[in-house]
């Protein structure tokens, strides 16, 4: 099965030959429209889909394609710190506040949570907080399942700050801990934050690279699966993000 991860940089619509040349069996893709809401031709392509957002021009979509089955997983929670004296709204969290997250099921063998995270200036919990705080809201849905999380984290080791407790390398250690590891880390060798490929180049400049998308497998399917990372002198066309290409070797899963 091939998986694809991809930040299309919006209208979707118009790029969907390029995307259709990685032959993905699933396709998740953020920064995407909705195609209920869309053009026809847009329509027709998108067949099985999910899509979550906050407008209709931009969210997760994911489509089946080649005779997958996906199914949305109904992940809903709410976690409330137990401080007593005070009585901030802040210190209550809910699975629907938090973006973007879509978790699906794909032919009932493998579950996924595909990500965007996202974050404003008025909020202390952006980005890597955001997945910090819906990994504390399903763990346990986390750890029962086989499973991937992947898509743009907008994240990175490099931009740790000290004085919080869901830093990007903190994630990432809590991720571990539940068996789940980056693929891309496992295959190279390499340190978070020291990745030689990017997976986003900001404002299409080569001289501003970053690694801010990946793939987190769990410890039963890590060594069946195989990441490559899309050129970025053929993707920089249609977006600033690269495709990420996840094959998995289903004949070798025991589950």
């Amino acid at each position: 099965m091939r998986l694809v991860s991809w930040n299309c940089n919006g209208g979707l619509r118009n790029k969907l030959q390029a995307l259709n040349g990685l032959n993905g069996d699933v396709l998740i893709v953020q920064e995407c429209e909705d195609p209920s809401r869309s053009v026809p031709a847009y329509q027709d392509w998108a067949g099985d889909f999910l899509w979550t957002g906050d407008s209709k021009s931009k969210g997760i979509g994911v489509f089946a394609k080649n005779g997958r089955k996906i199914k949305k997983l109904d992940w809903n929670s709410e976690y409330t710190l137990p401080i007593d004296y005070s009585k901030s709204g802040a210190l209550k969290w809910r699975t629907s506040d938090l973006k973007l997250f879509l978790p699906f099921s794909i032919d009932d063998k493998v579950n996924v949570l595909a990500v965007w995270s996202k974050g404003g200036d008025n909020q202390k919990f952006g980005y890597i907080g955001q997945i910090w705080k819906y990994i504390q809201l399903h763990r346990a849905d986390i750890c029962r399942h086989k499973m991937m999380i992947l898509g743009d984290f907008n994240s990175n080791s490099c931009w740790d700050r000290s004085d919080c407790w869901w830093n990007h390398t903190d994630v990432v250690a809590e991720l571990k801990e539940m068996g789940l590891e980056s693929l891309y880390h496992k295959q190279t060798g390499e340190l978070q934050g020291e990745e030689s490929t990017p997976t986003f180049l900001m404002h299409r400049k080569a001289e501003r690279p970053y690694h801010i998308d990946y793939v987190f497998t769990s410890s039963d399917i890590t060594n069946n699966c195989e990441l490559n990372i899309g050129d970025k002198d053929k993707w920089l066309t249609f977006s600033d993000h690269m495709p990420l290409l996840i094959e998995w070797n289903e004949c070798k899963f025991n589950p």
